[in-house]
């Protein structure tokens, strides 16, 4: 199939071969280039974090519906084979009720020697900082773990205990964040409740040695039965390890599995796939990131944020429709009028 290069996103957008938009670009961007996509009748699979804020993306929702189109949080690490095994094992109750979650990703950079003031990573003007980044990561684990492998009427939205952010020093972007969710909820059956604890950091390192018996897991799912372990980094992890309490004076076997990502594809084809069987079944939304969980997700992050006081230009927190993003901040938002 022949590529085709476009002197704008409105020409792409306009452009009748095409069926669906992935939009991949800084979150900053996301709620007016999705927005400017379903101007034009686009169905749309979306970069994680969906938005800045929840209101933007309870927006884009309505849109969506509003016009009968797809549209998808591209959170590509859910739809890994890696990943149903994982929600499925504890669907089945392999190491009974979940209580606590701890999930990291950390990349071990040093940002004043590794990103300068304009990087995304670090620019506030593009929601940098590690929450929209990495930490989304850690909470998506903390999420399809103990939030969505329950059936969807018993899924209730977790409570924001308690959060730590260290600042970056040049530009005041969360550069480190301890985040301790309590989900009401636990699961598979719902009799207790659960913890859930995600971090993310610049500074700090998660264990690189994935492909050793030695390594540190990422990710670790503990149930009052056995736990589950999770190598690599989270976003692309490629082995899980499931370890079983002992029974008396029984004990199983560990189950440690290995998964390979053919052909070079990185692990972006599940999702892609995953769209695309929605959009040509007509429809609108898909069950493995349904859209009320990444309201729920935006909405924690929203409350992250809050407690831990980070905050983003207006020109990029408003839900006003089209902003010119090239406008210098100066107090206020300018909007575009289209011709």
């Amino acid at each position: 199939m022949k590529a085709t290069a476009y002197g704008s996103y409105n020409e792409l957008v306009q452009d009748s071969n095409v069926d669906i938009i992935y939009v991949a670009t800084p979150h900053s961007h996301h709620y007016q280039n999705c927005r400017l996509a379903f101007e034009n009748n686009k169905p749309v699979l979306c970069e994680k974090a969906l938005t800045v804020n929840a209101d933007q993306a309870k927006i884009l929702f309505e849109e969506a519906k509003k016009r009968n189109l797809f549209f998808m949080e591209a959170v590509w690490t859910r739809y890994f084979p890696l990943s149903i095994e994982i929600r499925k094992a504890i669907q089945d109750g392999k190491i009974g009720e979940v209580l606590r979650v701890n999930a990291d990703l950390s990349i071990g950079e040093i940002p004043e020697e590794s990103f300068d003031t304009g990087h995304r990573m670090v620019n506030k003007d593009l929601a940098g900082g590690v929450l929209l980044d990495l930490g989304i990561y850690s909470l998506t684990w903390l999420f399809q773990t103990i939030y969505h492998t329950l059936p969807a009427e018993k899924r209730q939205t977790p409570k924001v205990i308690g959060v730590v952010m260290t600042p970056e020093p040049r530009t005041g972007a969360d550069e480190a964040t301890t985040m301790l969710l309590d989900f009401p909820v636990s699961t598979p059956t719902g009799k207790s409740r659960a913890h859930g604890i995600a971090t993310a950091g610049l500074r700090t390192h998660f264990d690189h040695g994935r492909d050793t018996k030695q390594a540190t897991p990422a990710v670790r799912i503990f149930g009052d039965k056995g736990e589950i372990q999770v190598f690599g980094a989270i976003y692309r992890p490629s082995r899980y390890r499931i370890t079983y309490a002992k029974d008396g004076d029984k004990q199983q076997p560990d189950e440690d599995k290995t998964f390979e990502f053919p052909g070079g594809i990185h692990g972006m084809s599940w999702e892609a796939d995953e769209a695309a069987r929605c959009f040509l079944a007509g429809r609108l939304e898909s069950e493995s990131m349904p859209w009320s969980e990444s309201i729920t997700i935006m909405e924690t992050m929203d409350e992250v944020r809050r407690l831990g006081g980070l905050t983003y230009p207006e020109i990029i927190e408003t839900t006003k429709y089209p902003v010119d993003m090239q406008a210098k901040k100066s107090g206020h938002v300018e909007t575009v009028n289209r011709m």
